[in-house]
C-alpha cells in the first residue's frame, strides 16, 4: 500500500460528507467499503479510560462514523475473565479492512484481524 503522511487534518484535505470515523461505538455497522469515502482509524493507548472518545470525536466533528461488523458475523466465546471487546488496534483494524477490500467477505477479514483475545469468533470456530 502506498501511503502519504502530512501534518495537515483530514478535516482540511476532505469533504466531511466524504469522511467515515470508524468506532466501536458507533450504531452504524459498515457493510462495504466505499471508494469514494475517506475512512479514519481512530486509535487511543487505553480503551478502559476513554470510553466513547471516539465517537464523541467525530460527533464534535460532524462526521458519519461506523462500527465494524463483529456482533454481526462473530459470537462470544466463554472464556475464563468474561471478556469481550469490539475494540481493536489500528493495524488490526487496516488488516480487516484490507482482507475485506481483497475478498469481499466479512468472515474472512474478521478472522484475519480478531484476535481471539477479544473474546470473540466465528459460528464455526465454536466448539460444541
Amino acid at each position: 500500500f502506498q501511503m502519504d503522511t502530512t501534518q495537515e487534518s483530514y478535516l482540511d484535505l476532505f469533504p466531511l460528507d466524504t469522511i467515515v470515523y470508524l468506532t466501536p461505538d458507533s450504531e452504524n455497522v459498515l457493510e462495504d467499503i466505499d471508494p469514494n469515502k475517506v475512512y479514519v482509524l481512530g486509535g487511543l493507548v487505553d480503551e478502559s479510560i476513554h470510553k466513547k472518545l471516539t465517537l464523541q470525536r467525530a460527533q464534535e466533528q460532524s462526521l458519519q462514523t461506523a462500527r465494524l461488523p463483529i456482533r454481526e458475523y462473530m459470537v462470544k466465546t466463554v472464556n475464563t475473565k468474561n471478556y469481550h471487546s469490539e475494540t481493536l488496534a489500528i493495524n488490526q483494524v487496516f488488516d480487516i479492512l484490507s482482507t475485506y477490500y481483497e475478498t469481499r467477505s466479512w468472515p474472512a477479514a474478521l478472522k484475519a484481524g480478531v484476535s481471539s483475545g477479544k473474546g470473540y469468533v466465528l459460528p464455526d470456530a465454536v466448539k460444541e
